[in-house]
């Protein structure tokens, strides 16, 4: 096996790979990548059983073959090598990296003991444009739960339907403190299930890298993966299988005190009371009264923080507690001027959402003051 690659590629190609594989594993094989070098491409496929990347890269093939190499060390080695063009040959399992005067010989493991990948080249998937995923991914991540042992609640829920007319994709996240839901308009139907699907956390990442980087991608289920694909590259997902919780009971039907604020200066003054927050306490208290807003955070480890907003706003005087940390994650992912803050009554829930546009909201427990 030899082929000479441009470094910016190699290295691209092989960065791609680092939050895929398997950092702690009992099965060493899992911390390495495959590399096949065939007519003209290389192929580079990493996994950890339950994310399969596949990404092919022009190069120069001199002689195909396939190995397994760490992909931390081999990143490690082309990050550091200062040449254009890389020239990598394999032999008897030893890996041979040069470039310019730089030479690295490490040991690689047989393909063969690699994780069987099929390639499903008659998959069947529908454009989408990435950054329609990108934005509902943005709005809800945020609010997924970090506890592994609820499966369910640790990644996002999502799912197509119909808003009147429209086809649309919906993603639902929740850790059972908040809830965040968003939407976005669609072409037609993608997805093509007739339930919602929940996607890990940590595939949920990578989709999101890989889409930054795209304006267009191909989406689709395939047995029980959710399928992302670009150009040059293949991201399947396994997807866990549970039941995610019945979110539309959450949804407040009873309507708050609503009243409108401007989103950035809102921001900064909860970034301001965040100051005085710790691990042990959070909380800031909202105080609604004629024409103005009186933020307060009150941390015995820490001091003290006020402030005093003008609003528009003529009701009755209301006193709400919430982890700060909650809205700031709420209102930075607004892309409107302006956010609609539906304020629940004594312990009753709060939702925030975009002024003018139904398309993102999010829910909040209050705090008891």
């Amino acid at each position: 096996m030899e082929f000479k690659i441009n470094r910016e590629t190699f290295l691209d190609g092989i960065q791609k790979t680092l939050g895929i594989v398997e950092k702690k594993t009992t099965i060493p094989i899992l911390n390495n990548i495959l590399l096949k070098a065939e007519a003209n491409k290389i192929r580079i496929i990493a996994t950890d059983r339950e994310i399969i990347l596949i990404s092919d890269y022009e190069a120069d093939v001199l002689e195909k073959g396939e190995i397994t190499i760490s992909a931390k060390k081999i990143y490690e080695m082309i990050r550091e090598i200062q040449g254009e063009l890389i020239n990598f040959s394999q032999k008897n399992n030893i890996v041979k990296i040069s470039s310019q005067r730089a030479f690295f010989k490490i040991p690689g493991l047989p393909a063969d003991d690699f994780p069987s990948i099929s390639d499903d080249a008659d998959l069947t998937l529908s454009k989408v444009p990435g950054n329609v995923i990108k934005d509902l991914i943005n709005k809800t991540s945020f609010a997924m739960a970090g506890d592994e042992t609820r499966k369910n609640l640790n990644g996002v829920l999502l799912e197509e339907g119909m808003d009147g007319v429209n086809h649309i994709l919906r993603m639902v996240a929740t850790d059972g403190h908040r809830l965040a839901l968003a939407k976005s308009i669609t072409s037609g139907y993608c997805l093509k299930s007739g339930k919602g699907v929940i996607i890990p956390r940590k595939g949920l990442m990578e989709i999101k890298k890989i889409i930054d980087e795209n304006e267009d991608v191909k989406v689709g289920l395939h047995k029980n993966m959710f399928i992302l694909q670009t150009d040059n590259t293949i991201l399947k997902v396994s997807l866990v299988d549970a039941d995610y919780p019945d979110y539309k009971k959450v949804i407040p039907t009873e309507k708050g005190i609503r009243v409108i604020l401007e989103k950035e200066y809102f921001l900064h003054a909860l970034r301001r009371m965040s100051v005085v927050s710790s691990e042990r306490y959070g909380g800031v208290i909202l105080s609604f009264s004629k024409g103005k807003l009186m933020l307060n955070s009150t941390n015995l480890d820490v001091g003290e923080a006020t402030e005093e907003i003008d609003i528009d706003y003529d009701g009755e005087l209301i006193d709400s507690g919430f982890n700060v940390n909650y809205l700031i994650d709420a209102i930075s992912v607004v892309n409107k001027e302006s956010i609609n803050f539906e304020v629940g009554v004594g312990l009753k829930p709060s939702m925030i959402k975009q002024a003018d546009d139904d398309n993102y909201l999010c829910i909040i427990m209050p705090l008891k003051i």
